[in-house]
């Protein structure tokens, strides 16, 4: 009888056959949905802002920055003109931040004030490249690095974003959908590959609708890095740079071009993870803040310990600055996540950072579309809601930008 039940509830379609058809399915479903999201002819843009969040980027007065554009407007030879949005209120696009941190700077310059509004650092001060990860899916790791990227880009500095995530969501938050736009060779993976198909890591970067920031995607290619690697490790050249030297010794290559570098790194220990912690300079741990997450994240520390270990003792070198655990979709009502937020602090003190990354639907809702909250309109949601989550988002990520400032000497 059992041998009758087994005999009609058996698949007869292999296994990597259902695999590979749920796969073009769902390939085809992604493609339509970003087709209706964003069609061909669309470019992603970020949303215009208001003065006073201009004021806040720019790191001055409102009421000075409406003098300086009075006065701009006024000059003969004036090519800046911000829109006027409801209520005939200023609006500015990332292009008038930009442009307008760039006037402000040659103002500086011709009065040889001190100040700076481009961020660019000196010769003497460290490209800083901050690895985020996580061993646990779901932590917040990909929000994090993108919207770090965007924030930096939106305050001054030039931003290099690495996805080295094979799952590429970051990619696909910067408008760079993995099965469409990123062909053969065009990951970081071309840059860092072992055979003479290699190239320049110049030819895998590309500029973004953010002045000031470029990316390098990512795509299901960059676990070839991970095939390939275990294969050369015994025939390889002495020239040639170890496994775990390859994304530092590529990021070299445009080191001048940067002041900070966000890694997003894959969600496991291998090859380009330890790549990545190699090269970095700081090291951001995202983590939820509940028992099975934090359970999750002690295997990933001893391993990562472990591994750390393995690597020095063949000649990687330690470059960190800083490494911190952020907190991330936190509830601040939530009982039981509180416990566990105060058990870290106790446990881990200073590498827990100060401003947690509250859990918002503002956050949820805008990645259904590809966007970040520097992208979606605050008109799709409640203004009390939206505002809480970008507050929340710009409270994590100067609180980063003061950990880098801090490794450079800045005030």
């Amino acid at each position: 009888m059992a041998k009758t039940v087994q005999a009609h509830t058996k698949n007869d379609e292999p296994l990597r056959a259902v695999i590979r058809r749920l796969s073009e399915t769902l390939s085809s479903q992604l493609q339509a949905h970003q087709a209706k999201v964003f069609p061909p002819t669309a470019k992603k843009t970020i949303r215009t802002f208001t003065p006073a969040e201009v004021a806040k980027l720019l790191g001055l007065a409102e009421g000075y920055l409406r003098t300086v554009v009075a006065d701009l407007e006024s000059r003969e030879d004036n090519d800046f003109s911000p829109a006027s949005g409801p209520g005939n209120r200023r609006v500015y696009t990332v292009e008038d931040i930009a442009k307008l941190r760039k006037l402000l700077d040659e103002s500086n310059r011709a009065s040889r004030a001190p100040r700076r509004y481009a961020q660019d650092r000196a010769p003497d001060e460290q490209l800083q490249i901050v690895a985020v990860m996580n061993f646990k899916g779901g932590s917040g790791k990909t929000t994090t690095s993108a919207h770090l990227a965007q924030y930096l880009a939106l305050r001054g500095y030039r931003v290099l974003a690495i996805d080295l995530d094979p799952q590429a969501s970051m990619s696909a938050l910067f408008g760079t959908q993995p099965e469409l736009d990123v062909g053969e060779n065009e990951t970081i993976y071309g840059a860092i590959r072992y055979d003479d198909e290699r190239r320049p890591i110049q030819d895998v970067i590309r500029k973004t609708y953010v002045p000031g920031l470029d990316l390098i995607p990512g795509n299901i290619e960059l676990m070839e890095f991970e095939h390939d690697t275990p294969k050369v490790l015994l025939q390889r050249r002495p020239d040639e740079p170890i496994f775990f030297a390859r994304i530092e010794s590529v990021i070299q290559e445009v080191e001048d071009d940067y002041d900070v570098v966000v890694i997003d790194c894959p969600p496991q220990l291998g090859f380009l993870t330890m790549s990545a912690l190699t090269a970095a300079t700081s090291l951001m741990i995202t983590v939820h803040p509940q028992m099975l997450d934090v359970m999750s994240m002690n295997q990933f520390l001893a391993m990562t310990s472990d591994l750390l270990d393995e690597i020095a003792s063949v000649g990687a070198a330690d470059r960190n600055n800083w490494m911190r655990f952020l907190i991330t979709r936190f509830e601040p009502t939530d009982g039981p996540q509180n416990q566990m937020v105060a058990l870290l602090r106790s446990m881990f003190d200073e590498h827990v950072m100060v401003n947690p990354m509250l859990k918002s639907t503002a956050i949820s809702d805008a990645g259904l579309t590809n966007q970040t909250l520097f992208e979606v309109e605050r008109s799709q949601f409640t203004r009390a809601t939206y505002d809480r989550a970008l507050e929340s988002m710009n409270n994590v990520n100067a609180e980063i930008e003061s950990l880098i400032k801090k490794v450079w000497g800045r005030p």
